[in-house]
């Protein structure tokens, strides 16, 4: 079993990594808005662009690969986003922590060994159940049952796609750089 225990690097890459995408998710916020236009005959298709708001979950588990990589990366993002004035505000920092806290129990089922594509798509799935969890009582309490599962159904698309593969296609291009060489991410990426 691999060292369980965060080095300093991984403490640093994944912060990184958190910075980077809360700069991205307040951007993102802004895409979310100009966006809504072109979904105005079925609005709950919007939510196939959820997903980005979900991959620091996903990579940051995929580079790091310990224990609370998942929770860390999200929840931190999280934070950089609402310092930066995310238009939700604190709830963003709790959105984060339940997305990433779902990522994270799909990782902990797998004992932080196995990194496949098919178990980055199930952390994705499971992030984007947990936002579903957390925006349906907070955002679309009034919407009926029918509706609010077909938003979670678009969330999970997304969350598959986006946070899932998109992470791994992600983790792949930073292996390429050499940026990973000090991870097992980045070595056995190498290797393949």
């Amino acid at each position: 079993m691999a060292e369980q225990r965060w080095r300093t690097v991984d403490i640093v890459v994944a912060a990184a990594i958190a910075v980077a995408f809360g700069v991205v998710f307040f951007a993102w916020n802004s895409v979310w808005e100009v966006l809504k236009p072109i979904f105005v005959f079925m609005p709950p298709a919007r939510n196939l662009i959820y997903g980005m708001w979900l991959v620091p979950a996903v990579l940051g588990a995929l580079v790091v690969r310990k224990p609370g990589a998942a929770l860390f990366t999200e929840l931190v993002a999280a934070v950089v986003a609402s310092l930066l004035g995310s238009q939700w505000g604190l709830d963003t920092i709790l959105s984060g922590f339940v997305q990433g806290a779902a990522a994270e129990i799909v990782f902990a089922v797998t004992l932080y060994r196995s990194w496949t594509p098919l178990v980055a798509v199930l952390a994705g799935i499971a992030a984007g159940f947990g936002a579903w969890i957390h925006d349906m009582p907070v955002y679309y309490a009034k919407l009926a049952l029918g509706d609010q599962l077909v938003i979670g159904a678009f969330m999970l698309v997304s969350a598959g796609v986006i946070a899932g593969l998109g992470s791994q296609a992600l983790l792949a291009s930073l292996t390429r750089t050499g940026v990973l060489a000090a991870f097992t991410a980045g070595r056995a990426q190498r290797r393949v």
